[in-house]
């Protein structure tokens, strides 16, 4: 077996971070990560520092590699870069992201120099934590394909709502420890007890109500016009997308308590629209008694700044503006040094403006709403920012962007994932799908086709409590993964010093 990993080494972790993808939906075959990191910390083991981080490299390569070749989709097809230029940022964003699991191979093995049972489990949890954690904020964050993510329909799902998804993921990354540890006959009673510990455990606690109803259920309705990406800034089909909407809000039965609209289903600025059709909507809705929320493009005229932004409609109209835009999809980081280069790409909408962290909580139908757009649901930080005062989650997103490829479905999951941390429901609308209804338990209540035009109907309980992981927040497991990788390392350097 030895020989056999040293000889095919470097396939095996190719061939080990491309299999984790299937772990995330849609596959959903959620033990296969599991597998998979038990098969790359065995390989650490054999390996020096130089090796361990070439193996990491390798098996990012196929982690990022597969799991996220939606990005030339995005940047290519839509974003009418030409192939060399969608294919270099691709690649250049696997490669970067590859990094974290190389550097921390290297780290592993040249500061932790030890085998044994205690410096294993102390810190190879700890040092995947922190490299998930860095990669959520560094250089603007990406954290997509946190392993944890993966767990949302397994028996490690009950964490999520006290840990989070990196403490849910230390645990993710412990059990492949103590998987390595059984076959490697290393306290293999201990490690095994454990095992089954922390899986029990985990079941116990979905079934624990960690929030409470705080009114009536609302009935619901989610609209995705399915509108093609590269029809649906054309001037000449306004008319048409506002019709569109229009007609599958109001003219089919009686009208939701709360209806949802996709990012930017309203393609023209708010004050190009402020005096034709938002009245429209607003003499519609109040004859209704009912709530919109819907995307819309914002300018400030007065600093000639815009943002992508949701509205509320069926009251006193508000505005959220997104905060954590897209890196080369919403602005150019760094445009006083690359802009003109950048310009040369035509990546398309790469100026918006950001909006800041102290916005008040839109209110529809009664209760206050925590609000995301598009790639702000993948940050759980964020999300709880809005906790306990919220009593819902809306994400309006455009997943017409990345056309039919793995994303829509693992951007759906990271939303499930955002529902049960926070204990509260999640109204998702996207233009061309996937739509979903989600309830507090991270569980999809309702959901449309991809590529479809559809109204999707249901019911949320408005939710009140805080969950542990909205009260605590990410900093418990960092400070305790930074404490575990201080204390590993200088007990290896106190065994060193006194042999």
């Amino acid at each position: 077996v030895n020989s056999l990993v040293e000889r095919y080494g470097g396939l095996l972790m190719l061939f080990a971070g491309a299999a984790a993808v299937t772990a995330f939906a849609p596959f959903g075959w959620y033990p296969v990560i599991l597998v998979s990191l038990f098969l790359l910390f065995n390989q650490w083991l054999h390996d020096s520092p130089a090796q361990c981080f070439r193996h990491g490299f390798l098996f990012g390569l196929g982690f990022f590699g597969t799991g996220i070749t939606w990005v030339f989709n995005s940047i290519h097809v839509f974003g009418h870069v030409p192939v060399p230029g969608a294919l270099g940022v691709t690649l250049g964003l696997v490669f970067v992201l590859s990094l974290y699991p190389a550097v921390l191979g290297y780290c592993l093995g040249r500061f932790i120099r030890s085998a044994s049972w205690q410096a294993l489990v102390i810190s190879v949890p700890a040092g995947w934590v922190l490299t998930e954690w860095l990669r959520s904020w560094l250089f603007t964050g990406f954290p997509w394909l946190n392993v944890a993510n993966s767990q949302i329909d397994s028996p490690l799902a009950g964490y999520l709502p006290v840990l989070g998804v990196y403490g849910t993921g230390w645990l993710l990354v412990l059990l492949a420890v103590l998987l390595l540890s059984v076959l490697r006959n290393q306290r293999r009673v201990l490690s095994g007890l454990l095992f089954m510990v922390v899986i029990v455990a985990g079941l116990l606690l979905e079934r624990v109500q960690w929030t409470t109803p705080r009114g009536e259920a609302l009935s619901v309705s989610l609209v995705q016009g399915n509108i093609s990406q590269d029809d649906k800034w054309a001037p000449e089909n306004l008319l048409s997308t506002f019709k569109l909407y229009s007609e599958l809000t109001f003219s089919d039965g009686p009208v939701s308590d709360l209806t949802v609209w996709p990012e930017t289903a309203i393609p023209a600025f708010h004050h190009q629209v402020s005096e034709t059709f938002i009245p429209f909507l607003q003499e519609e809705l109040q004859r209704a008694g009912t709530a919109l929320l819907t995307g819309i493009p914002v300018l400030d005229r007065e600093h000639w700044d815009y943002y992508n932004a949701v509205i509320t409609l069926g009251g006193e109209p508000a505005f959220y503006y997104k905060q954590h835009l897209v890196p080369y999809g919403e602005y150019l980081p760094m445009r006083w040094l690359i802009g003109d280069a950048l310009d040369a790409l035509a990546v398309p909408n790469a100026d918006f403006s950001s909006g800041t962290d102290s916005q008040a909580l839109l209110q529809a139908a009664g209760y206050p709403v925590a609000t995301s757009i598009c790639y702000e649901v993948v940050f759980g930080e964020q999300v709880i920012r809005d906790l306990p005062e919220a009593a819902m989650l809306v994400n309006v997103s455009n997943d017409a962007w990345f056309g039919d490829s793995l994303a829509p479905h693992q951007h759906l999951e990271m939303a499930r994932v955002r529902a049960l941390e926070a204990g509260r429901p999640m109204l998702r609308a996207t233009n061309t799908g996937i739509s979903a209804i989600i309830d507090h338990r991270g569980e999809v209540v309702q959901q449309s086709e991809q590529f479809e035009i559809a109204v999707i109907r249901g019911s949320v309980t408005p939710m009140q409590g805080a969950t542990p992981y909205v009260q605590l927040g990410n900093t418990p497991i960092v400070l305790l993964s930074v404490a575990c990788l201080l204390l590993c390392g200088f007990r290896c350097r106190q065994n060193a010093g006194g042999g």
